[in-house]
């Protein structure tokens, strides 16, 4: 398969989750502002909560997988930024993975804060393709972070793809609900028990 079609489906997954954070967006500011979601919704936000790590498992193991293969097969080599983005998102492949199939919601409290740092990491990775002459240091002069290997729809980069993954992955760990024994989750009894 060529790297432009495997990026161009890269990109098209990014648009998808462009699409996905809007959509819960909207639906918080919707239930903020009538108090809870319309009836309709519940099974759906349900669902999405029953399955959010798992999807926020795949979501992290698409970027993982993503960026080997971009310097792996690709060739495209991986600048200072790239590499601190996988810093934060390689881990949570692997800590999402095991709370996927424990159903602890408790990770929050772990891929919250890297994906918050990986997201701020792909801002200013972004900033600097973007405006090169605006930012004083920009990583090495064997691989430049300012380097633009992707170009997609007129706004999607590498940094930008991660970004929005890191981005899914914040959202997700959010809505994922605590599988519940009899009347209390599994976090209140693992809390009480400590």
């Amino acid at each position: 398969m060529e790297v432009e079609t495997v990026t161009t489906f890269f990109a098209l997954l990014a648009v998808l989750g462009i699409v996905f954070l809007v959509a819960v967006l909207v639906l918080a500011i919707i239930a903020k502002a009538r108090g809870d979601l319309p009836e309709g919704l519940l099974p759906l936000r349900e669902g999405l909560g029953s399955t959010a790590l798992m999807l926020g498992c795949a979501v992290a193991a698409v970027c993982m997988f993503g960026s080997l293969y971009l310097s792996e097969i690709a060739k495209f080599p991986p600048c200072q930024f790239c590499w601190y983005q996988r810093i934060a998102m390689y881990p949570m492949t692997l800590l999402l993975g095991i709370a996927a199939f424990r159903k602890d919601s408790a990770i929050k409290y772990y891929t919250i804060p890297l994906g918050i740092i990986g997201a701020g990491l792909s801002t200013y990775h972004y900033l600097i393709e973007r405006f090169p002459d605006s930012v004083a240091h920009a990583c090495t002069e064997e691989v430049p972070c300012s380097t633009v290997w992707i170009w997609k729809f007129h706004f999607l980069s590498i940094p930008a793809m991660a970004g929005i993954g890191f981005l899914l992955i914040v959202t997700l760990s959010i809505l994922a609900t605590p599988r519940v024994r009899g009347d209390r989750s599994i976090t209140e009894t693992a809390d009480q028990s400590a």
